[in-house]
């Protein structure tokens, strides 16, 4: 009859297939090659791997943002969260970082100079670079002034630049300075704004003493500039006058118009006028004396005959002369024009030169006749052709 199996015994064809694996069995089944599976599978893993990549980077972008933002917000809460009476301003900023609206001294801009100290020749180089963001209403026209305090009635004045809160200097200027006097002596730089009628407005000033100043190295660095202080009242006084000059006919006229700001206890003020050619004294005029007042107007024009080939060789002298306590004339001070000139009165000259046959009228602080005088170096005095006028 039949055969009964053993229920021991067991069938290796039927076991192997009872339970097939799933991964196996869909890869029979896709009707691919196994090469391009392969790809496929590659693919994935790739656009797998450069997901965990962005993202990786996206983490790592923010964290260093963060880390960067952080120092700022560590200080201000450090600072604000304090339970004392401790502000920020007591901290000092570095000169890039300030702010022009946080109130403190930078709101009157910064200087860039260089000292430089001669052994030889005992002198005190000070090179003036430029300034930076200078507090003004609007623009202005600023120029600055430098001296040193061991040096009564030398100062150097630079050219003056139109229309800009950080004008480029570029200007060199020294001042005799004997080593005993530098622990005393203090550079005293003050920066103006222009004005062609009017008294010039301090926009602001610096006094830096010597004696900190290292003599063995050239020291260049930025310097803040202080509020305007009181100025030094002008002993010598101001001098008013215009400048015309024609080219075809070679006419220069000068316009004696008023000086104010003299000393009361001169007397009988005139203006000399005087012209030097080739460092040596040439022609001359003088004024009216005015009688009982510091502020004498004059209104007195004068006329000399100088070709334009001469003007490169030609200095305009004018000076105030008035009886003093010797009740003899003396003079009080000095304006220096011309092509060796410097400051507003260089900048008198290229004006009148650059707007032909127009009276060109400007105020000038009076200098140091001795200054002037050392300026001019004039020579021994020889005979010269003169030129009808």
């Amino acid at each position: 009859m039949g055969h009964v199996p053993d229920p021991c015994s067991t069938s290796a064809p039927g076991d192997t297939t009872a339970e097939p694996s799933l991964i196996p069995d869909l890869i029979t089944r896709i009707p691919w090659p196994h090469w391009a599976l392969f790809i496929v599978v590659l693919a994935a893993g790739v656009l797998l791997v450069s997901c965990l990549l962005c993202i990786i980077y996206c983490c790592c972008r923010r964290r260093c943002q963060r880390r960067r933002k952080q120092p700022k917000d560590k200080e201000a809460v450090g600072l604000g969260s304090a339970r004392s009476s401790t502000t920020t301003h007591l901290v000092q900023p570095d000169v890039d970082c300030l702010e022009p609206h946080s109130g403190g001294p930078q709101e009157w801009g910064r200087l860039l100079l260089s000292l430089e100290y001669d052994f030889r020749s005992q002198e005190i180089k000070v090179g003036l670079r430029q300034a930076e963001n200078l507090k003004a209403e609007g623009t202005a026209d600023p120029y600055a002034r430098i001296c040193v305090s061991t040096q009564a009635g030398r100062r150097h004045e630079t050219k003056v630049h139109r229309g800009t809160l950080c004008p480029m200097f570029e200007e060199t200027c020294c001042f005799l300075v004997p080593p005993a006097e530098l622990p005393r002596a203090i550079l005293k730089v003050q920066l103006l704004d222009f004005k062609r009628f009017s008294e010039h407005e301090l926009l602001g000033e610096i006094q830096l003493p010597l004696s900190t100043v290292d003599p063995q190295h050239v020291l260049e660095s930025w310097y803040l500039l202080g509020p305007p202080g009181t100025t030094e009242p002008e002993q010598m006084g101001e001098l008013c006058f215009s400048l015309r000059y024609v080219p075809s006919s070679g006419r220069l006229t000068v316009v004696v118009l008023e000086a104010r700001g003299l000393n009361p206890g001169l007397a009988e003020p005139y203006v000399k006028v005087q012209l030097m050619l080739n460092q040596r004294k040439w022609k001359k005029r003088k004024t009216s004396s005015k009688k009982s007042t510091t502020m004498p107007y004059f209104n007195e024009a004068f006329t000399f005959l100088v070709p334009f080939s001469l003007l490169q060789s030609v200095d305009l002298v004018l000076t105030i002369w008035a009886h003093g306590l010797h009740l003899r004339a003396e003079p009080v001070g000095k304006v220096l024009l011309g092509p060796r000139a410097s400051g507003q009165p260089l900048q008198h000259w290229a004006d009148m030169l650059a707007h032909a046959r127009r009276p060109i009228a400007q105020w000038h602080h009076l200098q140091s006749p001795r200054e002037v005088d050392r300026a001019l170096a004039l020579k021994p005095r020889l005979p010269l052709p003169r030129l009808r006028s």
